[in-house]
């Protein structure tokens, strides 16, 4: 059987039918910009309503991330369905930890209610900085603009989902 000689070495460097060493270490060094580091999900299939006029958290729609560098970054994804039971409008937003991410009394979406009731797909996402290295929580939060008009998330128990992903800086 003959033996590959592939590798060799010239002028004290390894090298491979072009590569040379740097480059064999540069394919090993780890991820570059843009590429996804670490993924987080959660989900959940429980109706949640509410007739708060301020944000609430949607309870069972959070994660939790480390991020291994301050200057990566996070997409967060959520989706689930939204609605109302009556004239009004329902908003949704993604909060990193107590800051909302959207407008602060709009939030990043909207549903409006006539005088039945409105359901609807609910999807939000954000590319976040937050510029941490600390365990950070993403979660959903939703309100109604009406005290007696519930918002609905995950309405008629469908299932929802948040998604965390750190990019690389």
């Amino acid at each position: 059987m003959a033996i590959s000689n592939a590798f060799k070495f010239a002028n004290n460097i390894l090298t491979n039918g072009g590569y040379d060493a740097a480059d064999l270490v540069g394919a090993a060094g780890g991820p570059t910009a843009g590429q996804v580091i670490q993924v987080v999900t959660d989900t959940d299939s429980t109706e949640r309503a509410t007739t708060s006029t301020t944000f609430v958290d949607v309870t069972g729609v959070s994660v939790s991330i480390t991020p291994s560098s301050a200057s990566n970054k996070i997409f967060v994804i959520a989706t689930g369905g939204g609605g109302l039971d009556g004239s009004a409008l329902a908003y949704y937003t993604i909060v990193r930890d107590s800051t909302n991410l959207g407008n602060s009394t709009k939030g990043m979406m909207v549903i409006r209610g006539n005088s039945g009731s409105v359901y609807a797909g609910a999807t939000m996402s954000v590319l976040d900085s937050p510029n941490t290295t600390s365990s950070i929580t993403y979660k959903v939060q939703f309100r109604s603009t009406s005290g007696s008009v519930n918002a609905f998330w995950n309405y008629d128990e469908g299932k929802s989902s948040i998604t965390v992903m750190e990019i690389k800086g």
